[in-house]
Order: structure tokens, then sequence, then C-alpha cells
């Protein structure tokens, strides 16, 4: 069973190490920027890096779902390999958003796109799976046939 979830695993430790970089990134700023909790405004410097962090936040319980959901019910690889990028373009888009607001369209778009194909790999396996298993068409047999 391991051997059919590691590499979800690996790429969900990446992610969680990705969001405390972020998180500390937001602590710093505080300091440097002199803005104690609870605030959340200040500077143009600070909040954009303290937005960054939140939307990241925000859409990491998405990711993982998805994440987890592509590589049980489609492919582990393609869904880990999926992963990796979309946390590289989650760190673009950090580093982007950090230096100017317009620079993490980018990689914001590209994430996206990334996590509709993960959609799409989640639906696609989760369909497979029903078909198969409660109306016992298996579209795998029926495609290789």
């Amino acid at each position: 069973m391991l051997d059919q979830i590691h590499l979800l695993a690996a790429v969900t430790v990446l992610g969680v190490l990705e969001q405390a970089y972020f998180f500390l990134q937001v602590i710093y700023a505080r300091r440097v920027f002199g803005i104690s909790p609870p605030k959340i405004s200040g500077p143009p410097e600070f909040e954009r890096i303290f937005r960054a962090q939140v939307n990241s936040s925000e859409y990491f319980p998405i990711f993982l779902a998805l994440l987890w959901q592509a590589g049980l019910f489609f492919h582990q690889g393609l869904a880990a390999a999926l992963g990796l990028l979309y946390l590289y373009a989650r760190y673009c888009y950090f580093m982007g958003y950090r230096a100017s607001s317009s620079e993490r369209l980018a990689p914001i778009y590209f994430s996206t796109g990334v996590l509709w194909i993960l959609i799409t790999a989640s639906a696609l396996g989760i369909l497979h799976f029903f078909l198969s298993h409660y109306v016992g068409l298996n579209i795998l047999q029926l495609l290789t046939a």
C-alpha cells in the first residue's frame, strides 16, 4: 500500500514545508515593518507578503484534496508531478507578489491551470472507479481491446 502513496506523501510534506516558509516570511516582514499581530495592514510591501501567504494558505486544502484524489484514483506519478509543478508555481507566485502585485499574475494563472488538470484527473479516476465497481463497465479494458 505504501508504494502506492509514497510520492503523494512526499509532495504533501514539501507543500507543508512551503507553507511554513511562507508563514516565516510574514513573521520576518512583521519584524522588519514593525507590524504587531493582529494588525494586517501596513506598508504595501508588508501587505503584499501577507496577502501572498494568506492566498496560498486558502488554496492549500484544495490542492491537497485534489492531489490525493488524483493520485489514488488516477495515477500517483502524474499527480505527484503536477503537485510539484503546483508548488513551484505557488513559490513563484509568492516571490512575484512580494516584489510587485502585477508579478503574481502569470504564476497564479499557471497554478490554477494545474489545479484544473488535477480536478480533471480526479473526476476521471473517480468516474472509472464507479463505473467499474458499480456498473461493471471497465473503460480501460474497452479502450485497450
